[in-house]
């Protein structure tokens, strides 16, 4: 079931930041850091999973596997990307169940056309308003726990500019949404401008290169946001750190891994369970013997 903790953050208004977790290892590294939430973001977890561009192609089932596994691992609540909801209504349904059931506390649902593609890149198209809020609806229906929070984004302040963007939002907000999301933000102004016109608790995307600036937790709260996302920075400092090391490998031959800190090994045993084996080997070292 959903964690408690999240609804009862927005209620409080104890403003939280929501790291983007996009594989096993860094929700382990999440949880060493200690975080109120994480996000499970479509794009990175499509990346690391299928090695491929988030523009629709990963499947409900990709992504129900994958998120499962996070929130297994994650000590913080989850909030997690369902892109569409995967279809129409009755995927809708069915995705909301699903999330719920393998302990999701935030699902995030976009109006999108399906096939989506991610937030921060060209040629997206939405459905209409009356099609969305139909797919809230029913999302807001089909959750069994009141804590499972039901977020609603908005993509058209793109293609459709700002007005028709705060317009959206607040036909969400009325619908009923948990959390509004205005995706792709363009400047701190328009960032202001949403946050008070939109009665609701609203999400920042600060999404490392996105379109939208990169402000801080005190400047997010200024605005009058009520929690934030950063979904891309563990991916991107991730996977530069490994480049490095391995253009540093490739060019000396050493895997001294120049300019690139490296993670402790044993800690790193320890931080994926190893005490726990080690543990288990001590006990039932007699029994391990004899075979």
């Amino acid at each position: 079931m959903a964690d408690p903790k999240l609804k009862s953050m927005l209620a409080k208004r104890e403003f939280f930041i929501a790291p983007g977790v996009f594989d096993m290892m860094s929700t382990l590294m999440a949880n060493r850091v200690g975080f109120d939430c994480v996000y499970a973001s479509g794009y990175w977890l499509t990346a690391s999973y299928l090695g491929l561009p988030d523009a629709g192609l990963a499947t409900y089932t990709d992504m129900l596997n994958r998120i499962s596994r996070v929130v297994e691992l994650s000590d913080a609540p989850v909030i997690a990307d369902a892109d569409t909801g995967f279809g129409g209504l009755l995927n809708i349904q069915h995705t909301v169940r699903g999330y719920e059931r393998a302990g999701v506390s935030g699902i995030q649902i976009e109006d999108q056309e399906f096939p989506k593609k991610c937030g921060h890149t060209p040629y997206r198209r939405v459905v209409s308003i009356a099609e969305m809020q139909g797919k809230l609806e029913v999302a807001l229906d089909s959750r069994e726990d009141d804590n499972f929070l039901v977020i609603a984004r908005t993509d058209s302040r793109t293609g459709h500019g700002l007005e028709e963007a705060i317009k959206r939002a607040q036909a969400y907000a009325k619908t009923g949404a948990d959390v509004i999301f205005v995706e792709s933000l363009e400047s701190r102004e328009e960032m202001q401008i949403v946050c008070d016109e939109v009665d609701a608790p609203l999400i920042a995307n600060m999404a490392t290169g996105g379109n939208t600036p990169l402000c801080t937790s005190q400047e997010l709260i200024e605005l009058g946001y009520s929690c934030a996302i950063f979904p891309a920075l563990a991916a991107l400092a991730a996977n530069a750190a490994v480049e490095n090391a391995l253009r540093h490998l490739k060019t000396s031959g050493s895997g001294a891994a120049e300019g690139t800190p490296l993670f402790d090994f044993q800690e790193f045993c320890k931080a994926i369970g190893f005490e726990d084996v080690w543990a288990f080997e001590e006990k039932w070292s007699d029994l391990l013997n004899k075979s």
